[in-house]
């Protein structure tokens, strides 16, 4: 697991302008939102909103190219010496590892740009967490599906959508709770069908990634 984890940071790193060009992505989007609002102070609905859905952007597109960018070659010889199991755990994983970064950064820059409306910060970094896996587990087998065929990007678009709006509705009210400083116990049911869908998407990645690599 270990050396997986290892050649899918060799493999990202040997391209540095498509993780560059991810981060620039991201600053854009909130330097754009802090074009159109100002410095203002945001209510809790539209500073989350706003803030997931420039996440959301950045995240779809660093988890898409998951599968997608692999070379034919190099993806071939990899599922001659690993099991398809360890090879969607080490992808899932890794997109965990990337989806946590540039959510971090992306909170950075809105706390620079549009003020840091977070009182509970412990809940709100718990949501990114949470968020950040289970889009890397949904998006991951997504990405996957669409590999197998000739329109990619349509296919992720289409199947995408419906598979991550639960996550981002769940991570929107919570952070709205985090602004507000609600107690835990407000959020505790956001946060079970949160971790609900986390592992519901990684079962089924688990277990239906092998019949997927296979056709």
């Amino acid at each position: 697991m270990k050396e997986l984890l290892l050649y899918q940071f060799r493999s990202e790193f040997r391209k540095k302008s498509i993780f560059y060009s991810l981060i620039l992505y991201l600053v854009s989007l909130v330097f754009i939102n802090y074009l159109s609002v100002g410095s203002q102070r945001l209510s809790p609905g539209i500073w989350s909103a706003l803030f997931w859905m420039a996440l959301l952007a950045a995240l779809v597109n660093a988890i898409a190219k998951s599968f997608i960018n692999d070379r034919p070659g190099a993806v071939t010889y990899l599922y001659s010496i690993v099991s398809p199991e360890l090879i969607i755990v080490a992808k899932i994983l890794y997109g965990f590892l990337l989806c946590a970064g540039i959510s971090c950064t992306g909170y950075f820059f809105f706390s620079l740009w549009l003020a840091d409306p977070i009182e509970d910060k412990s809940l709100f970094f718990l949501t990114l967490i949470l968020a950040s896996f289970g889009f890397s587990a949904a998006l991951s087998l997504l990405s996957a599906i669409a590999s197998k065929t000739n329109n990619a990007s349509l296919v992720m678009s289409v199947l995408g959508f419906p598979v991550i709006i639960g996550i981002l509705l769940m991570a929107i009210r919570i952070t709205r709770n985090c602004i507000d400083a609600l107690e835990w116990a407000a959020s505790i049911d956001e946060l079970m069908l949160l971790t609900g869908i986390n592992l519901l998407a990684a079962a089924f990645s688990y277990l239906l990634f092998p019949y997927i690599w296979r056709s």
